[in-house]
């Protein structure tokens, strides 16, 4: 059963259950509710141990057999490997306009494999029209935002899983990138930066003509409009004439906020007597500058330049040696330099050169540092052989049976074989291992040199997304990348970069997330991104405890400017302003159109609504949405226009494209100025480089898109994310066919985020490291050792439910002082905990005890105690310091003393509340220090009125039912009852793939909502859908499509409406030719009374933490048919009863 929980009424209850992939010989079979019969065997010698030199990291190999109601079946009429893969897996969109943006490329075409010629490129803003969600609302449901009714069997696709790639952030404020000014040893003519001896307005304290100080007060932003400022900046310009006019020049650019000065082509004799003027500081050539700043992320991560990390573990070619990254992705373009290695040989390598792959016979075979071999494989197939590989690509696979088996051959675009066909996987991998310091040179533009995190490692490509012709032909099946997961475990990968997810939260034990606790328990450390829904709450997902969850992170972006003919400045994101263009004269789009073309379109610079009479020479302002942004410039260029300022309309993200013509991206409240201002007769605008507005924009940020928490999957009572990455513009690695001919272009999402974690830990395994520490030791290691991301006013991010522990850090990492370790053992303890059965005879633990470096407790009655242990890595007095405003916080002992490394102490952490409301989540840290190092934990905490299941069900005509509710508080406790309501019946058979709709009005307050599908033919498979019809809008809102005949959706406190519910036919059962079946939609309001429902007791007393004991009784039930009861407490919240 499924049950979808209204706002504020999370409980800890039922998991979903999901569809079961089906069995290939030798393959994993895990699976949503499944009873797991773990054999553990230690793994080949040298695999990751402990501090201690134990056995940390067993392999887990499953002797998994399948329990679950009606066993396992195979879809008829499918490919082997394919039966049964419901969820689909693809690359994600973010909510908003940009629902169905899929990569940050900015190519105009796909591919040009694409069969129907239509472009699918980059900065795609085309949605769905009946799906099209609202682009100021981001999704706080667990299911995928705006996903249309189907209307074929090719749509049953609906159990989507997308790659994280997105294509869009939020970003506020703009970094200043200063570059200091260069001597004047040999002047001569040109352009010179003349630096003026006045403090510009963010260092000016006042004094000056009596005008205010503009400098900010601690923790605050300059403010350039203040009257202030503007009075200020006015005296700077005066005086930057006065020094202009000494020499006879004009300045071209003027600088105020961080910079006194102006820009001017001087000869040098000028250049000369302006040094010595008065009020003047230096006289600068403009030089060319090369990107050294944090717009390259592993020079933003210091991995890279004097004293960087790379440096410290000997050099690139060590950062990560000995260590093998697999990559589950679109697969890899291995001719890309990000690639290049070594021929391989069939000679063993020596002594000199120990972890050099070579070849034996078919197999490729890497030695490692953690003393075990890797041992795999170089596919051939469509434009791919194995002599492309190399000692840098180890391993080139693809899986591609779910996807074949589901996709008609028609509907396919991609190569059947390694070779990447969208450009993600290639992105992904050359951000976590690619060659360190190649040229990145896109259109000419040279962007400097790009690097992996750990350049020093070898790559394994396993390919499991596809590109197809529609977005419900793109993407990876769960059978294919459960396969992928188990041969990447046999190869004796270290790392695992998944940067794939689903636009909703997955169960912990689906599938996927069960074959990566075995491949942790392996020794593999599992990098997952956390997904592209945020910024609502809940939406993030691979959220299980033995991967780590990795949310998105902004570096220092590309900037320019749009600088207007009346002075007016507003800074935007811009990779392709790299000199000034303009002045020009500047249009609003509308006003260029073709008379023809609609304003509506026009306004979009959607393709062919231009006119070249009109746009030629002009820089035009083109609103967002609906288009591919990239086809916005793309119009303009066909016009002859020179520019586009590219606006938002709404607060949004703000993307690099590599455009057609310069392009700024600007935000509210820029974009209404820039277009009034457009209006105006004779306006004209320039398109700078760089940020002359002095808006500095503060990073690391959180992207705007990237998911956040807490996961409903486990209850609150686990953080995730784990930590943040850089995600935001990073440019790498892409496959040219389908980023418009580019080696190289800038993708964002957490999909980017993923590989630097990845990367990170390739490091930490690498020789001479720590190559034998267990995933979680590494896992641990990273979030410890994190830092604060900021907000748009600079200020520390503490909420861990956005950040995590905080942004990966490499130049601490090696060093945490303290970790938390766990292994599979306290993996199925968790899973316990949350209600899945194991079969292991593994006793459940709470899940806020489970041993991470993090604390969370998703439903706190007053007060709690969880428990946590520790390994010094560094022996020591270490004292404990936590605080959480609202809760009394008290760690017990509050001093650890480790004689050794590798000794392990236990504390605990009590949680009591005090002043934190109900329903509200309360974060903050705790923090060990010693030896030398800070130990960081995020907390958060959730108090509760109190816990209840989320549903209860009974059966009879007349009958009863007990259940227990744990109050929060003390005191008058009112329990009420509504039902029961059974519901109209609509018999109806379906074929195998047809399927057929029931619409139900939802009344404004209506408590509970039910929509069940019920089946004599127990060994048919019945899907059902409901939807949401809002005008011409149908959104998806649940789902419930498991492997069984029958199949129910719950929804509390479900929004009025129309609700459309679908019953599909995924397969009859055997032998038969269609299933019969019976429908029902049940709404319970206060005055519904199909069956009496009365519980006792009424009224109660209630003492925190003591607990209730609650009887349901109901009559007047037929007996036959469901009903739905609904059970109320005193906060709103309550609990669904179903008799049957």
């Amino acid at each position: 059963m499924l049950l979808q929980r209204g706002a504020g009424r999370l409980r800890v209850g039922v998991v979903p259950a999901r569809r079961v992939a089906a069995q290939r010989p030798g393959g994993h079979l895990p699976a949503a509710v499944v009873h797991l019969h773990h054999q553990l065997v230690r793994a080949p010698a040298g695999r990751r141990g402990g501090l201690d030199g134990g056995r940390r990291g067993r392999r887990l190999r499953a002797v998994r057999r399948l329990r679950r109601r009606g066993g396992l079946r195979r879809r008829p009429g499918r490919a082997r490997n394919a039966g049964g893969d419901h969820e689909q897996h693809q690359q994600a969109d973010p909510p908003g306009v940009d629902a169905h943006e899929s990569l940050l490329r900015s190519g105009a075409s796909r591919s040009p494999r694409r069969r129907d010629g239509l472009p699918t490129g980059a900065g795609r803003d085309d949605v769905h029209p009946i799906s099209r969600p609202d682009p100021d609302r981001a999704p706080t449901s667990c299911h995928p935002p705006g996903e249309p009714v189907p209307t074929s069997p090719r749509r049953r696709l609906l159990g989507l899983t997308a790659a994280t790639c997105a294509a869009a952030v939020v970003l506020t404020g703009s970094p200043a990138a200063a570059v200091p000014p260069s001597d004047l040893p040999v002047p001569a003519s040109g352009r010179y930066i003349v630096t003026l001896t006045d403090e510009p307005l963010a260092t000016y304290d006042g004094g000056t003509d009596g005008i205010a100080r503009t400098r900010p007060t601690e923790g605050r932003r300059v403010d350039t409009t203040s009257s202030a400022a503007r009075e200020y900046r006015r005296h700077l310009e005066e005086r930057q004439d006065e020094a202009a006019e000494r020499v006879g020049v004009e300045p071209t650019r003027r600088y105020a906020v961080s910079l006194n000065g102006f820009a001017a082509t001087m000869t040098a004799d000028q250049a000369r007597e302006l040094e010595t003027t008065p009020g003047v500081l230096a006289v600068s050539k403009d030089q060319l500058h090369k990107p050294t700043d944090d717009k390259n992320s592993v020079d933003y991560l210091r991995l890279s330049g004097p004293g960087g990390v790379w440096e410290s573990l000997g050099g690139t070619d060590a950062a990560g040696r000995g260590v093998v990254v697999g990559v589950l992705d679109t697969g890899i373009w291995p001719e890309n330099p990000s690639f290049a290695g070594d021929e391989l040989s069939a000679t063993e390598p020596g002594d000199d050169d120990p972890y050099r792959a070579y070849r034996d016979g078919e197999d490729i075979v890497m030695a490692k540092s953690d003393g075990s071999t890797f041992t795999g494989e170089c596919e051939t197939g469509e434009e791919f052989t194995a002599d492309l590989c190399s000692t840098k690509l180890v391993g080139a696979r693809s899986f591609s049976d779910g996807w074949e088996a589901a996709v008609p051959e028609a509907y396919r675009n991609d190569y059947l074989s390694p070779r990447d066909g969208g450009g993600h996987g290639s992105h992904t991998a050359s951000t976590a291992a690619g060659n360190a310091d190649v040229p990145a040179t896109v259109e000419g533009n040279d962007f400097g040199t790009v690097s992996g995190v750990a350049p020093g490692a070898a790559i394994a490509s396993y390919k499991v997304l596809w590109e197809g012709t529609t977005e419900e032909t793109t993407g990876g099946w769960t059978s294919d990348i459960v396969e992928a997961i188990d041969a990447a475990v046999a190869d004796g990968v270290d790392v695992i970069n998944y940067s794939i997810g689903s636009g909703s939260e997955s169960a912990v034990d689906n599938p996927i997330s069960l074959a990566f606790l075995s491949a942790a328990s392996a020794g593999i450390f599992v990098s997952a991104s956390a997904g592209n829904s945020g910024p609502g709450a809940s939406t993030l997902d691979n959220t299980a405890p033995w991967v780590t969850t990795v949310a998105a992170s902004t570096v220092a972006p590309y900037e320019g400017t749009v600088v207007l003919g009346d002075g007016q400045r507003f800074s935007g994101i811009s990779t392709t302003v790299d000199q000034p263009t303009g002045p020009a004269p500047l249009e609003v789009a509308v006003e260029v159109k073709t008379a023809a073309a609609t304003d509506a379109d026009a306004a979009l610079c959607a393709p062919g609504t231009l006119d070249p009479a009109k746009a030629t020479g002009t820089i035009v302002v083109c609103d967002r949405g609906v288009v591919d942004r990239v086809a916005k410039s793309a119009e303009v260029e066909r016009v002859g226009g020179i520019g586009m300022v590219l606006v938002n309309l709404t607060e949004l993200s703000l993307d690099g494209d590599l455009h057609s013509v310069p392009t700024v991206h600007l935000n509210p409240p820029a974009s209404a100025d820039v277009k009034a201002y457009a209006a105006t007769a004779g306006a004209t605008a320039t398109l700078e480089p760089g940020n002359l507005a002095g808006d500095t924009m503060p990073h690391p940020q959180i992207a705007g898109f990237s998911s956040r928490g807490p996961s409903t999957a486990t209850g609150g009572d686990l953080v995730k994310p784990d930590l943040a990455a850089p995600g935001v513009s990073i440019l790498a690695a892409v496959a040219p066919p389908s980023n418009s001919g580019r080696d190289f272009d800038f993708y964002s999402g957490t999909s980017m985020a993923a590989p630097h974690v990845a990367g990170a830990a390739a490091l930490h395994y690498g020789d001479g490291v720590h190559p034998t520490w267990s995933p979680m030791q590494v896992k641990s290691a990273l979030m410890t050792t994190a830092e604060d991301l900021v907000d748009a006013e600079d200020q520390p991010v503490t909420d861990p439910f956005v950040q995590g522990a905080g942004e990966l850090t490499p130049t601490r990492m090696f060093e945490p002082g303290l970790v938390y370790d766990s292994a599979d053992e306290d993996w199925l303890a968790f899973l316990e905990g949350i209600g899945v059965r194991t079969g292991t005879g593994v006793e459940a633990v709470d899940p806020s005890d489970y041993n991470t470096p993090s604390i969370a407790v998703g439903s706190l009655l007053r007060t709690q105690t969880v428990t946590r242990r520790v390994t010094a890595v560094e022996p020591g007095l270490y004292r404990a310091q936590a605080s959480v405003p609202g809760l009394d916080v008290e760690v017990t002992p509050s001093i650890l003393n480790f004689d050794s490394a590798g000794q392990t102490k236990t504390f605990t952490v009590t949680l009591t509340n005090h002043s934190v409301d109900f329903d509200e989540a309360a974060t903050g840290s705790l923090t060990w220090s010693g030896a030398g190092t800070t130990i960081r934990s995020p907390i958060a905490v959730t108090p509760r009125a109190l816990l209840a299941p989320e549903s209860v069900a009974g059966s009879g005509r007349n009958g009863q039912l007990r259940f227990e509710v744990q109050p929060g508080v003390e005191g008058r406790f009112p329990i009420r009852a509504y039902g029961l309501a059974q519901g109209a019946a609509s018999n109806g058979t379906l074929p195998a793939g047809a399927a057929s709709q029931y619409e139900t009005t939802v009344a404004e307050g209506a408590k509970v909502a039910q929509f069940t599908t019920r089946t004599p033919a127990q060994r048919a498979d019945l899907d059902l859908y409901v939807y949401r019809v809002q005008g011409s809008t149908a959104t998806l809102v649940a789902r419930s499509a498991t492997a069984a005949a029958d199949e129910t959706v719950v929804l509390s406190a479900p929004a009025p409406g129309r609700y459309i519910s679908q019953v599909v036919n995924f397969a009859n059962a055997p032998g038969t030719s269609s299933t019969a079946f019976t429908h029902r939609g049940a709404v319970v309001t206060e005055d519904s009374a199909d069956g009496r429902l009365r519980v006792t007791p009424a009224d109660p007393t209630a003492e925190v933490g003591e607990p209730i004991t609650v009887t349901a009784r109901w009559n007047r039930v037929d007996g036959t048919s469901p009903y739905l009861g609904w059970v109320e407490y005193l906060d709103g919240s309550g609990t669904v009863l179903t008799v049957n």
